[in-house]
């Protein structure tokens, strides 16, 4: 099996710039990561923009990262710009890793990830933007699948940023087989390189980001060839194109290599999004041609409020608490606690569970903003559970 095509990234949406082409070494940290365990020995297949910053980005944590990549010159710059450490030509040389990121296309996340689970990996976790293909593909308790909701429009490895996930969201989507220690250890490293994780089902995952990144990619490019063919009449059009076009259209300028293969693997649920956009533009140019200002007027207020509605990034709070939740020592509690905290709008910024040496038992703890913590408390009580609040001074 080939471990890394040739290629961009998984996903290349919203974050800064790189800082220009100075190598992207860092102090090593001694401090252990937010688990309390202490940085290790990473892997990363697929070392272009996702995979070149996360390479960074643990390094930076005081990971030892390798490299693997189907192009040479990819690995060798990845050397050049210190994103990793050393460079293999397979999963199989690195030998026995604590974690490994396959950050391939999607079109071969299966692959790879089956790849990279015949090693001695103890976590295996990707960066694909479409989970449900992967996730019912691959059983095996040691995989995590992940998303993180960052990019650039720069490209490869020479786009890498370390600084790439500050304040970015990072989804998990752990299936029925996912071991929660594994769980707990991904998003342990989620922390560290600075993101907030969120827990959520497979399915859902894809028909959310069918909504927030991939249509409004294809609606994006679509507009923008749609002024490029203006253009071609009229010269001075582009020339015109004021800051809200350029906004709306910058991620037009991402790599276009990715798309078809994320458009192949979510085709259902974007065709949904794009089924029920058209639908409302249709309202829209009924508004318009029967000039209903009213009706209008009132959908662009609905808008104006929605966007200015949207959450910011998320700071780590001045006050936490730690919550305390009592569960059988099974499969899935983890996912179903940190799922719940999604659903209610809760950050988790450290998780663990701690098994019971002396029964089928074990304990969920979780750290929560203290503001936010009654919230999940009375959604844990809804479900069953009986959490404890401590207040972290």
């Amino acid at each position: 099996m080939t471990p890394a095509p040739p290629g961009p990234g998984p996903d290349q949406g919203n974050a800064p710039p790189p800082r220009g082409d100075a190598p992207l070494d860092a102090p090593r940290l001694s401090a252990a990561g937010a688990d309390g365990l202490a940085p290790g020995r990473a892997l990363v297949v697929g070392v272009g923009l996702i995979g070149g910053s996360i390479g960074g980005a643990l390094r930076r944590c005081g990971w030892e990262v390798i490299g693997v990549d189907l192009d040479p010159a990819r690995t060798r710059r990845a050397r050049e710009r210190g994103v990793v450490d050393t460079v293999v030509a397979t999963p199989a040389d690195a030998g026995s890793v604590d974690l490994a990121v396959v950050a391939t296309p999607v079109g071969h996340l299966v692959d790879t990830v089956r790849a990279v689970l015949d090693t001695p990996a103890a976590v295996v976790t990707d960066a694909g933007s479409v989970k449900a293909p992967v996730a019912r593909a691959i059983a095996d308790p040691r995989f995590v699948p992940g998303h993180p909701m960052a990019g650039s429009e720069q490209e490869g490895v020479d786009g890498a940023d370390p600084d790439l996930f500050d304040g970015a969201t990072w989804v998990l989507t752990p299936t029925e087989t996912t071991d929660d220690d594994a769980l707990a250890r991904v998003q342990s490293v989620v922390s560290a390189v600075g993101a907030q994780a969120v827990v959520t089902p497979p399915e859902r995952h894809d028909a959310l980001v069918a909504l927030v990144s991939h249509v409004p990619h294809l609606v994006a490019a679509t507009l923008m060839q749609l002024a490029d063919r203006r253009a071609a009449e009229h010269r001075v059009l582009l020339r015109l194109a004021a800051g809200g076009f350029r906004d709306m259209t910058r991620i037009a300028a991402g790599h276009p290599a990715i798309w078809p293969d994320i458009c192949a693997e979510n085709r259902d649920a974007i065709v949904a999004v794009l089924d029920e956009l058209t639908g409302e533009l249709d309202r829209v140019r009924g508004l318009v041609a029967d000039s209903d200002r009213e009706a209008l007027l009132a959908r662009l207020e609905s808008a104006r409020r929605a966007r200015r509605n949207l959450p910011t990034t998320a700071l780590r709070p001045d006050a936490l608490t730690e919550v305390r939740v009592p569960v059988r020592d099974r499969k899935g509690e983890l996912a179903a606690i940190a799922s719940l905290a999604a659903d209610l709008d809760v950050n988790i910024y450290d998780l663990e569970i701690a098994h019971s040496a002396e029964g089928p038992r074990g304990v969920v703890i979780v750290l929560v903003d203290t503001a936010l913590a009654e919230r999940l408390h009375g959604g844990l009580l809804a479900l069953g559970y009986r959490p404890s609040l401590r207040p972290l001074t």
